[in-house]
């Protein structure tokens, strides 16, 4: 009887296909635990602009805590478990309810109950001033009234005052922040804009508790070579705070 004669594979070796396959599983499996990783976990965030100065730097890249207050679902308002809850002082990443493209990232100055009250831009929160060793102020004028911060005639801890309220960027309230609602000022005092012109933030649109810096560098430079030759080496790895 004779044998049909087959292809034996040497020992150890793998056919192309095969190899093909494992790369492609491979490859599959690092992006879904990335999107994983990212989605549910920790985020990235690049500093754009100066709000946040001095604590946060124009080319100051962040890590972000995404699981501590628990990650939003895409496309819904619904969140994973989460272990923490936002604390005043928080610097924060958030979706704002104003721009539906855009991630924010702010200091948490109102928690929900509490009443909220700026006079000549000092902060005021439930009656005592604060002290606030992160603010910086550099413009001692354009303290006038912005028709944007009319939204806060709704909040006003005496309703019967709203038809005269005319806040300002240095004078405003004192205001009621309801539940399950937060108020955002920047650092960068002055030059933000936050909730005093674009109202609260409702708790499912934050993101997250930024944690420290993994890379800053000086973006406005025109040093070639800038990421390398203006890279802030003190700021990697630093805490945000």
């Amino acid at each position: 009887m004779a044998r049909r004669r087959g292809r034996v594979e040497e020992p150890g070796r793998r056919s192309g296909s095969s190899e093909v396959w494992e790369w492609t599983k491979s490859i599959g499996i690092t992006i879904v635990l990335l999107i994983v990783l990212r989605t549910f976990f920790v985020q990235t965030f690049v500093i754009t602009s100066g709000s946040m100065e001095d604590t946060l730097l124009v080319g100051d890249f962040l890590v972000v805590n995404r699981l501590a207050m628990g990650a939003r679902l895409p496309g819904s308002t619904l969140r994973t478990p989460s272990y923490s809850d936002p604390r005043r002082w928080d610097v924060l990443v958030f979706d704002p309810a104003h721009e539906d493209r855009m991630k924010l990232v702010k200091r948490v100055v109102g928690m929900p109950g509490d009443t909220l009250e700026m006079r000549d831009k000092q902060l005021w929160v439930n009656g005592e001033p604060q002290e606030e060793p992160w603010v910086r102020w550099d413009d001692p004028t354009g303290d006038d009234f912005h028709p944007m911060m009319l939204w806060q005639r709704d909040h006003l801890l005496q309703r019967g005052a709203a038809a005269d309220y005319q806040p300002t960027r240095d004078n405003w309230g004192p205001l009621v922040v309801p539940p399950e609602n937060y108020f955002m000022l920047g650092d960068n005092r002055d030059f933000s804009l936050d909730s005093r012109y674009w109202g609260l933030i409702e708790r499912w649109r934050i993101e997250g508790r930024a944690l420290f810096f993994y890379f800053s560098y000086d973006r406005d430079s025109r040093t070639p070579l800038r990421f390398l030759r203006e890279a802030r080496w003190d700021r990697i790895g630093k805490r945000i705070r």
